[in-house]
């Protein structure tokens, strides 16, 4: 398996550090639909570091995440959280919008950057 690192949104290449299980990065403000396959078990990043995002690559190695292990019930696409903040791993709840509109009680964070988790 190949680690990729994500770059920061200032694209320096350095990686936030996110020792803390509560502290995520940002991979994006918006869900992606991967297409998934019934009965297929998928690994899920929670630390929002994988360059194969929504799924784990082994970039959290050295932090205090480990990927998510979710099977799939059906084949199709689903809206999987990107935010890394979801109540609902892995799949999206829109509390990204918390992020989008920071007025709406969450914090102002770029994509790339590290920031603490949103609790529900």
């Amino acid at each position: 398996r190949t680690i990729h690192k994500m770059a920061d949104a200032e694209g320096s290449g350095e990686v936030p550090n996110i020792e803390d299980a509560e502290k995520v990065v940002c991979a994006s403000k918006f869900p992606k639909f991967p297409k998934v396959e019934a009965g297929k078990t998928y690994y899920w990043c929670t630390c929002g570091k994988s360059k194969g995002q929504p799924w784990c690559d082994g970039s959290h190695v050295g932090t205090a995440h480990l990927p998510k292990e979710w099977k799939a019930e059906k084949t199709g696409t689903v809206k999987m959280c990107m935010c890394k903040s979801t109540g609902t791993p892995p799949i999206c709840d829109n509390t990204h919008i918390k992020l989008i509109s920071p007025c709406c009680g969450g914090p102002s964070v770029k994509v790339g950057e590290a920031y603490t988790r949103i609790k529900h």
